[in-house]
């Protein structure tokens, strides 16, 4: 097997070619359509799609392949590693030209990734890790916080959400932002810049695998809502929740939210 530094060096390319397609396709004019569900995707979406996956599967043919605009190929479940690509997480922000959209790209083997970038092209970041390796922004390493409070932390995520009056325990006042990308919002966790982020919805593995890897290579939490942590490239590739957070913060974050019942 190709040593997961190796394949750090690969990823890392092919998302900052696409990054770069993205732009350029943007600048010329976006074409959008609707999926079920309402979410949009461009031919952005799905040209840096084809060039990532040209990229590394004619660079790595034994690899399985796991994306959010190709159709679900079953034969990944035999391959010990594959590629999980998020080709435009942030759909939404990437239209409306807001930076909060990146390319993620993880490699996962046994159902763990082992490698992963998340690359932010309209700030200029790079996120990157290696399993056992540290995670880095631009190059430097980068650590969690050690926030250890839920009143005024940084969290990124839905303000309604944290505000509605069904919860038992209301939550506490917090710097509330949003962030479009979910890849992203891990990253900036990682990186210190947040605290904590947290969904009571399903995450697709493309949102989640390399991101994963980044923020808890940083130090931080990241797992469901009842503290388990994520197995990727199952029969539906998602997980039901997510939490990520300061490793001081996520207990105190998961006492909260652990006793729901989220439909299945």
């Amino acid at each position: 097997m190709t040593d997961p530094a190796q394949d750090l060096e690969l990823i890392t390319q092919a998302a900052f070619d696409a990054g770069v397609l993205a732009q350029k396709l943007r600048r010329e004019g976006l074409e959008t359509a609707y999926k079920e569900g309402d979410s949009p995707v461009t031919n952005a979406d799905l040209a840096t799609d084809a060039l990532i996956k040209q990229m590394l599967t004619s660079a790595r043919p034994d690899y399985g392949w796991l994306s959010e605009e190709t159709a679900d190929d079953p034969v990944r479940r035999s391959r010990r590693r594959l590629f999980v690509v998020d080709p435009i997480d942030g759909t939404r922000a990437f239209i409306k030209s807001r930076p909060w959209w990146a390319v993620s790209i993880a490699v996962v083997e046994d159902d763990k990734p082992i490698a992963g970038v998340v690359f932010a092209p309209d700030l200029d970041e790079t996120y990157r890790a290696t399993a056992g390796g540290g995670a880095s922004l631009n190059g430097q390493l980068i650590r969690a916080s050690q926030a250890d409070t839920v009143e005024g932390c940084g969290m990124v995520g839905d303000a309604r959400m944290f505000a509605h009056p069904a919860w038992p325990t209301p939550w506490p006042q917090m710097r509330i932002e949003a962030r479009n990308s979910t890849a992203y919002r891990l990253c900036v966790i990682a990186a210190g810049a947040f605290d904590a982020t947290m969904a009571l919805v399903a995450k697709y593995d493309w949102d989640l695998a390399a991101a994963d890897l980044i923020a808890r290579e940083a130090g931080a939490f990241v797992g469901d809502h009842r503290g388990q942590p994520f197995v990727y490239n199952g029969v539906k590739p998602a997980q039901p929740s997510l939490v990520c957070a300061a490793p001081r913060l996520a207990p105190l974050i998961l006492e909260r939210v652990r006793h729901i019942d989220l439909p299945n």
